[in-house]
């Protein structure tokens, strides 16, 4: 019983065979039909070879949800470098309920403004990748996924005796709680007051202020190699002694989770503004730098994803079906064009089949003539 159970198994699959086999002695092979098939070919090579990479590469998908984490600090980077004497210039955040925070974190150091050329290179490199993601914002992908590979050069200044020191980097991280606040660079150093704070301008010479400023790195949350803000290697030149640099910062926290880096930093966008201060003209306001940010209720989650190996097998075998399928149906449709075109479509053939007669009747008997009715015809 068995075994006539899986030849009837047997025979059902072989009913059910979708594909059958045509044999070669009723297929014509054709120099356009060659032709066609190496065509077809090449061309399923060459798609599968550049779905190869297609598959192998990755995409950045964006999703948005409400940041609930307000307890938690947000840490300030700065990297920054203002053409006035470390002792004469003081930083300091001051946040929305007029609480100041404490700059234990920011270092000073005596350097000089103008740049080393190699320093100067890097610098022009990160000036024209600032200016290709303000047209191309598709190359952030490309720097979440790729970090720059070369790391930009040590700032630390030689020892030449012979370099004016007149200038001051202001270097370090500062932590301040997750509110609006105002991170400045103003004339003279900060001091406590119970009103808010207030810095020891007076001490100072009026004829040595000069806000002349380079932003080589500012940004909020863990640092994340690769990633360029948009103030990274901002440069800014003051003519005048009161001159007051604005940037206005909105902070959107942001979920990293990448096959290389998987961190929690803060992406911003920035617009500037820059003026004079005239206090005989009636303006108002202190010189320096100031930098106003605000915080995003929304959280962005960017997560690289890859093609599942399902998808690109379906879509490879779509490639070879549909160049299969296609480069027939053309084939057909060409060469009936071609025998159209030259005249070469023979009628007779099915006129032939028209005109044969029907006279044999369905319950009529037919002889087929043997070899020894033609000896008999050739003996009569």
């Amino acid at each position: 019983m068995r075994r006539l159970t899986k030849k009837k198994a047997l025979t059902l699959v072989k009913e059910l065979d979708a594909f059958p086999k045509v044999p070669e002695s009723y297929v014509e092979s054709t120099a356009s039909g060659g032709t066609v098939s190496l065509i077809a070919f090449t061309l399923m090579a060459i798609l599968a070879f550049l779905e190869f990479f297609v598959y192998r590469d990755t995409w950045m998908k964006y999703e948005y949800e409400v940041d609930k984490d307000f307890s938690s600090k947000l840490r300030i980077n700065v990297d920054m470098t203002v053409a006035m004497r470390c002792q004469y210039i003081g930083a300091d955040v001051l946040d929305l309920a007029e609480n100041m925070v404490a700059s234990d974190g920011l270092k000073y150091e005596p350097v000089s403004f103008e740049l080393p050329p190699e320093r100067r290179l890097w610098h022009m490199t990160l000036l024209h990748i600032q200016e290709r993601l303000r047209v191309e914002h598709a190359l952030q992908d490309v720097l979440f996924k790729a970090a720059l590979k070369e790391a930009p050069p040590d700032q630390s200044q030689s020892e030449d005796s012979t370099i004016n020191l007149s200038a001051c980097r202001i270097h370090g991280h500062l932590y301040v709680n997750k509110v609006a606040g105002n991170f400045h660079v103003t004339v003279g150093k900060s001091i406590p007051h119970p009103r808010g704070h207030a810095h020891l301008a007076a001490l100072v010479s009026h004829d040595s202020y000069n806000f002349s400023h380079r932003i080589d790195h500012l940004s909020f949350g863990e640092m994340v190699p690769g990633i360029i803000s948009p103030l990274d290697a901002t440069e800014k030149v003051s003519v005048e002694s009161n001159h007051m640099f604005q940037y206005f910062i909105t902070i959107v926290p942001t979920k990293l989770n990448t096959y290389k880096v998987s961190a929690e930093t803060h992406q911003y966008s920035v617009t500037e503004r820059e003026r004079v201060i005239n206090h005989a003209a009636g303006s108002h306001g202190v010189s320096g730098i100031f930098m106003k940010y605000d915080i995003s209720s929304l959280m962005v989650k960017v997560t690289e994803q890859h093609m599942p190996l399902w998808q690109f097998l379906v879509r490879l075998c779509g490639i070879i079906g549909g160049i299969f399928s296609t480069t027939g149906m053309l084939h057909g449709v060409v060469g009936f064009l071609v025998d159209v075109i030259c005249c070469r479509f023979q009628m007779g053939i099915y006129k032939h089949l028209k005109e044969a007669p029907l006279d044999v009747q369905p319950n009529s008997e037919t002889s087929i003539p043997t070899e020894n009715d033609a000896q008999q015809s050739e003996s009569l």
